[in-house]
C-alpha cells in the first residue's frame, strides 16, 4: 500500500525544484533552441532536461511505477502504477516570457487518480492533493466558486494545435458562449487551467485534443476541490485527454448541452 500523503509531499519538492530549473532557464532563454514537433507545437531544451530530471527522481519514489511523460520519458508496460508527467506545460507561454507556464505531475494506479501537483512558476503556486485529501495552494484549502448562473461564468477555453480537427469545435463553442457568459479566456496552460478552477478563479475550463499528461494532475486537484471533470458526453474518456470538460459542478450540465449540441 502506497503512503501517498509522504509520496505527495516528496512530489511538492520535486516540483518545486523543476519549477526553480524552469525560473531560471527563461532568464537566458535562447528561442533559437527551440525545436518545433508539429505546426504550432514546440519543444526546447528545457522541457527535455526538465523532464529527464523529474523522471529521474520519480523512479526513486516510486520505482514501480511506468511513466506517460510529454517528451517520451519511460515506458508504460503493464505496471499497476504510473506516473503522468508535463515537465512544462504552456511551452509557447514560456517561450514568448508569457504566464502560465507550469509543471505538472500526477500518479494513478490502474483505476484511478491518486497524486496530483502543479506548480505554477510564474505565480509561484503550488497546487496539490492526493486521493482522500482536500485540494491545497500551498497550504491553504482551496474550492470551486459557488457561481451557478451562466451569465456570471468566468470560462476557460483551450485551442490545441490540431486546428483542422478542433476548429468546428471551438468555433461552435465560441458561437453558444461569446456573449452569454461573464467572460472567455485563453490563456495557453491546461495543467494551470485546470487548478484556476479549483481555485475559484473560473468556473469551467473547456478544450479537446490534449495528452493524458496535461490534465492528470489538475483533474484530481479540481475533483478534490469540489469540482467535475468529464468528456463532451459526460463520461469519463476525458482521462486520455481527448475531450476535458472541466467544472465547479454546478454548470456542468448546461455546458455539457453546449459542447454536446453540434
Amino acid at each position: 500500500m502506497l503512503d501517498l500523503e509522504n509520496i505527495t509531499g516528496k512530489v511538492r519538492e520535486i516540483a518545486l525544484q523543476a519549477g526553480a530549473f524552469l525560473r531560471n532557464e527563461r532568464n537566458g532563454f535562447d528561442r533559437n533552441k527551440v525545436e518545433k514537433k508539429n505546426a504550432h507545437d514546440y519543444v526546447s531544451y528545457v522541457d527535455k532536461e526538465s523532464e529527464r530530471r523529474i523522471v529521474a527522481q520519480l523512479r526513486e519514489l516510486v520505482p514501480e511505477a511506468g511513466f506517460i511523460a510529454e517528451e517520451g520519458s519511460g515506458s508504460l508496460t503493464d505496471e499497476e502504477y504510473c506516473w503522468l508527467v508535463d515537465p512544462l506545460d504552456g511551452t509557447t507561454n514560456f517561450i514568448h516570457n508569457n504566464a502560465p507556464y507550469c509543471v505538472s505531475i500526477a500518479l494513478r494506479s490502474k483505476e484511478e487518480l491518486l497524486v496530483g501537483v502543479v506548480y505554477e512558476v510564474c505565480r509561484d503556486e503550488l497546487y496539490w492533493t492526493h486521493k482522500g485529501s482536500p485540494s491545497y495552494l500551498n497550504d491553504k484549502e482551496i474550492h470551486v466558486s459557488g457561481v451557478s448562473d451562466m451569465d456570471e461564468a468566468f470560462i476557460a477555453l483551450g485551442f490545441p494545435y490540431d486546428s483542422n480537427a478542433y476548429k468546428p469545435m471551438a468555433e461552435h463553442i465560441i458561437h453558444q458562449l461569446y456573449g452569454n457568459v461573464g467572460g472567455l479566456r485563453l490563456q495557453g496552460a491546461a495543467a494551470a487551467e485546470l487548478c484556476y478552477v479549483a481555485a475559484g478563479r473560473f468556473e469551467a475550463r473547456i478544450e479537446g485534443l490534449l495528452g493524458p499528461w496535461d490534465i492528470a494532475a489538475g483533474s484530481i486537484i479540481l475533483m478534490n476541490a469540489g469540482g467535475k471533470v468529464t468528456d463532451y458526453r459526460g463520461g469519463s474518456d476525458f482521462y486520455s485527454g481527448r475531450e476535458v470538460l472541466a467544472t465547479n459542478g454546478k454548470l456542468h450540465d448546461e455546458l455539457l448541452k453546449v459542447v454536446g449540441k453540434r
